[in-house]
């Protein structure tokens, strides 16, 4: 793994107290890809957002994703764009597909469910309120990636006690060290 750290946010833009805003704040190198509209996204706009970041990147980008940053991820792999990622760390991906997806999916529906073209590790909670148990482990298996359920973990984010969230900080430098083998 040669390229950078870019960090895809989901819904709202995470937060001050979420993890990816302190893991950001501790890894200044890595980036948080910016959209122009946080709270009503568009795939197509957020797609192109994240594929000119990508072209900024020293190499092949380590995408770190939440949410709706998990389907970005997946539908940037599905775009067409020349541009590659050396991998994708995917949180709590957010099933788009399900009623209860609070915000209408914009484009984002449905889900991509192909072979994501780079190692992916999937990591999801078992009582997720915006993916069930059973579709996060069809994302992974389809996507080719590695699943870790992480217990009630809720949507793995500030609300549900993952700020800091030292355990997934650890789990990113060791999916880092794997790409980098």
């Amino acid at each position: 793994m040669d390229g950078d750290v870019l960090i895809l946010s989901g819904l709202w833009n995470s937060g001050p107290q979420h993890w990816q805003s302190h893991w950001e704040a501790r890894h200044p190198e890595w980036r948080r890809v910016e959209h122009r509209d946080w709270n009503n996204p568009s795939r197509d706009e957020w797609v192109n957002e994240l594929d000119a970041a990508v072209a900024t990147c020293n190499g092949a980008p380590v995408l770190v994703a939440h949410s709706l940053g998990c389907m970005l991820a997946a539908h940037w792999a599905a775009s067409g764009s020349p541009l590659r990622a050396a991998g994708a760390f995917l949180v709590a991906p957010s099933d788009v597909d399900a009623p209860s997806y609070p915000i209408d999916s914009n484009g984002f529906a449905p889900v991509p469910m192909a072979r994501l073209p780079f190692p992916s590790l999937v990591l999801a909670s078992t009582n997720d309120e915006y993916v069930t148990r059973e579709r996060a482990r069809a994302f992974a298996e389809t996507w080719g990636s590695r699943h870790v359920e992480i217990g009630d973990a809720g949507h793995v984010n500030a609300d549900s006690g993952y700020g800091d969230w030292p355990e997934g900080e650890r789990l990113l430098l060791e999916f880092l060290e794997q790409l980098r083998k």
